[in-house]
């Protein structure tokens, strides 16, 4: 399930951020942050993005670095998420 959640956020990301561009190399582990993918305003789409696709709430203390930097992270913060409710 992991990879079905990288693909649709890698999706988000290059659609949104990237204008379509998916020439860009966008490894799983990639920092959004400090690659310039992604910045304060593009977090905030992000979490938006993550609710509505997945289904899941994001408290103000879960919008953090270690749940949202990169395709690895969202993904699996997005499964333990989903885990904790089933």
């Amino acid at each position: 399930m992991s990879d079905a959640i990288k693909s649709q956020v890698r999706t988000f990301i290059v659609e949104n951020f990237l204008f379509g561009d998916d020439a860009y190399p966008l490894a799983d582990e990639l920092s959004l942050v400090e690659s310039d993918l992604v910045d304060s305003t593009g977090i905030l789409e992000l979490v938006a993005f993550v609710e509505q696709t997945f289904g899941i709430s994001l408290a103000d203390a879960d919008i953090v670095p270690d749940n949202l930097d990169s395709i690895a992270r969202i993904a699996n913060f997005v499964a333990c998420k989903r885990e904790a409710v089933n």
